[in-house]
């Protein structure tokens, strides 16, 4: 019997999305981009959900090519609120060209995006020792410092319940239960 975390379904795609992907540490900037954006279009829906769409957004917003994005017109957005391949909601779609621009800003002022966004963690990965699902907290101290600065530089859809989301996905934080196959 293998142990997982608790919150994994029996859907290949989520085991797939535990065992390697999640809580591991991300440095590309262009994946934490697509990350932080792929948790903001999950706000009220259910990460499998995200995860199914995936490849679909990928697609769709041009790979999350943050330059390409930030580009992006009324006529392109109109495209994409058809896309029935993605979350069709004007906020959250306009919210990715939103970050965009912000990213874009950001990576001029420090770099890159992942030597600002790993400065909240210290650039090294926050190891925690929960042993249920009910010890792992839905925000932090420190998701909620990330948060209020994504907010003052532009971004959207980065709540602090989003931002440790997005600290868990790209493992700045490992909450990868003890019990768990993944803990380290």
């Amino acid at each position: 019997m293998v142990n997982r975390c608790g919150w994994v379904t029996q859907d290949q795609i989520y085991i797939d999305y535990h065992d390697y992907e999640w809580g591991v540490p991300v440095y590309d900037d262009r994946l934490l981009f697509e990350f932080l954006n792929l948790e903001g279009a999950q706000a009220g829906l259910s990460w499998l959900t995200i995860l199914k769409k995936r490849e679909n957004y990928r697609k769709a917003f041009d790979q999350f090519q943050p330059e390409k994005i930030a580009g992006y017109g009324e006529e392109k957005i109109a495209e994409l609120l058809q896309n029935e391949g993605i979350v069709r909601n004007r906020l959250k779609i306009n919210a990715v060209v939103i970050n965009a621009n912000a990213f874009l800003k950001v990576k001029e002022e420090f770099g890159t995006f992942r030597d600002y966004i790993w400065s909240f963690v210290g650039g090294k990965p926050i190891q925690n020792h929960f042993h249920i699902l009910g010890e792992v907290p839905a925000t932090t101290p420190i998701s909620d410092t990330m948060s209020k600065d994504l907010k003052k530089r532009g971004f959207k859809f980065v709540g602090s319940t989003i931002c440790y989301a997005f600290m868990q996905a790209t493992g700045m934080v490992n909450d990868h239960l003890v019990t768990c196959m993944c803990y380290k």
